[in-house]
């Protein structure tokens, strides 16, 4: 019989795991994603990325080879399912994580994430948290000060294993009415969750603007009715639509790799961030 999983390293301290989250694509879900984690790690933090988007847009940014054949974080999770054994891989945690130059670690996404929900339509344990239960299986919460999930822009059964396995939700969006939609149908969704009582509910960790058109008038406005129209919640800093994240993903890079002053604004901005979600979820 395969032993699937290496034994994780001594517990540190207990980390927390937080997901991007929008219905909506385009938002900058993934790009938020990115430049928070590298955020974290240059706070000296020990930073983990779990791709949970089948379009592996998330792991793309790690500039990783192509390799049809490499296994991904899909392959884990099946791993997990004792009911599913026909289906396990001889794969280890370490065999599908992957280190960045700066120090980062990710477990990649793969298509084979796109058959997740059909994979585990006829178990009979709770299907809502397998990534929970897989991340509390390999203690990853005490090999890492900080857990960064980025989600698929859908509202399936990836979805609802994010929200079960986080404590709290970032929520990106641009200011029109196509986001808000997207962002009121995954608030839904976090409802959803406590009424299932079979998770804590994630934490509400705020709305991040992204493209924010400072030239309109109007702009500040809308911003805040569509707070309004949420319910209220954190309004982070907007980001702006700069040449300067287009530079970067161009590249692969976070904005912290940069050392000129045109992204130093940009840096900021993340930091507050991570300085937000730290004293949100002491």
């Amino acid at each position: 019989m395969f032993n699937f999983f290496k034994t994780p390293e001594a517990p540190v301290a207990p980390g927390r795991v937080i997901a991007l989250m929008n219905q909506k694509g385009g938002v900058g879900k993934t790009t938020m994603a990115f430049n928070l984690a590298h955020a974290f790690h240059h706070q000296g933090k020990k930073v983990l990325c779990i791709d949970m988007d089948p379009q592996a847009n998330f792991s793309s940014l790690f500039d990783l080879p192509v390799d049809p054949d490499r296994k991904n974080v899909h392959h884990l999770l099946i791993n997990t399912i004792k009911e599913l054994r026909p289906l396990h891989t001889p794969v280890f945690l370490n065999d599908v994580r992957v280190t960045s130059a700066e120090g980062i670690d990710l477990l990649p996404s793969g298509q084979e994430l796109s058959g997740f929900e059909l994979t585990v339509a006829g178990i009979s344990m709770p299907r809502q948290l397998i990534l929970k239960k897989f991340i509390d299986k390999l203690e990853l919460r005490s090999q890492y000060d900080i857990i960064i999930i980025d989600g698929p822009p859908t509202l399936g059964l990836l979805v609802v294993n994010i929200l079960c396995a986080t404590d709290g939700v970032l929520f990106p969006f641009v200011p029109d009415r196509f986001s808000e939609q997207g962002l009121r149908n995954i608030l839904e969704a976090v409802k959803d969750i406590g009424e299932m009582e079979i998770s804590a509910v994630p934490k509400n960790l705020g709305y991040i603007p992204n493209l924010f058109d400072t030239r309109r008038k109007q702009a500040s406005e809308d911003l805040e009715q569509i707070r309004l129209n949420l319910g209220g919640g954190t309004i982070h800093e907007p980001f702006t639509n700069k040449v300067q994240f287009g530079k970067s993903l161009a590249q692969r890079k976070s904005v912290f790799h940069f050392k000129s002053g045109e992204f130093r604004d940009l840096q900021r901005q993340f930091v507050a961030m991570t300085e937000t979600v730290h004293k949100e979820l002491q």
